[in-house]
């Protein structure tokens, strides 16, 4: 099963979505309107709109309230992914150039806030106040788990938990929620919408691991991926996390040391991914 597989059931309902996304989207100062026009561009597969709109095709049925909540969930993460760009400084998103290398940082991280203001406003004006509280949670969750993240890649004293903790808030928190305003859009059965935030939940972890085993293993060309980039970024995930604690201190302190020095880990990512791969990393996550 692909993603054409999953999506296949909402079609229709994507396809509506996105005309109804892209007249939200619209903004009266030309500039806003030139670069939120150009947020459009960089859409990927938009997995989390889907979610929604399976959710409440599950509890009932897609209705107009669905609609809004995965505009509101796009919105809110169209201005995270804007966010993060900044904080990495990455100059690519989905291999067009990012808007903070077109427009620089200040236009980037305003237009971050503007997104996000403008689903807050959206749920606002039609009394989607369930969708808020959801929201607010997973914007909450996010943050601190880009926060935890930062922190514990400076000292390299990252754990399984500790990862755990960080894909959970950074990554599943919104999947979650997504799920979860589906349901509530379609039901006011407290036990579905649970249900589904927690399924929401599990597939953020699941998402999560994936990618970053790609680091290790993918193919630039069929994932979009380059492997190792997480490694020159000095981010330590799952299967590094494994082979480090199976490594023998010697070999610990010399991979570490590639970590902390950024000249290393330009040109000794390879030595790290073939050190994960010897020691179970992979497979273990």
């Amino acid at each position: 099963m692909n993603i054409k597989d999953v999506t296949a059931s909402v079609s229709d309902e994507m396809a509506a979505f996105r005309q109804k996304y892209k007249e939200v989207l619209h903004a009266r100062n030309t500039l806003v309107d030139k670069v939120t026009r150009y947020v459009l561009r960089q859409q990927g597969k938009q997995i989390r709109p889907v979610m929604v709109l399976l959710a409440a095709k599950i509890c009932g049925g897609v209705n107009e309230t669905s609609y809004r909540a995965a505009i509101m969930v796009e919105l809110l993460h169209s201005a995270t992914l804007i966010h993060d760009d900044v904080v990495d400084g990455a100059e690519m998103r989905r291999g067009i150039p990012s808007i903070n290398a077109l427009w620089k940082n200040k236009i980037s991280v305003l237009i971050g806030d503007y997104l996000l203001s403008k689903g807050l406003l959206y749920s606002l004006e039609h009394k989607d106040y369930g969708f808020l509280h959801i929201v607010s949670d997973a914007v909450r969750r996010m943050s601190e788990g880009e926060i935890l993240q930062i922190q514990k890649t400076r000292s390299l004293d990252i754990t399984e938990n500790d990862y755990l903790s960080v894909i959970s808030d950074k990554t599943a928190s919104l999947i979650s929620s997504a799920c979860a305003m589906g349901a509530l859009s379609a039901t006011d059965k407290e036990d579905r919408i649970e249900a589904l935030k927690n399924y929401g939940e599990y597939l953020g972890l699941a998402f999560q691991i994936r990618d970053d085993l790609l680091d290790y293993t993918g193919d630039s060309k069929t994932t979009g991926k380059q492997m190792g980039i997480d490694i020159k970024e000095k981010k330590i995930t799952l299967p590094l996390i494994y082979a480090l604690r199976h490594a023998p201190e010697a070999e610990q302190k010399k991979i570490r040391s590639i970590l902390r020095s950024s000249r290393k880990r330009a040109y000794k990512s390879g030595e790290v991914v073939d050190f994960v791969k010897a020691k179970g990393g992979l497979d273990y996550a």
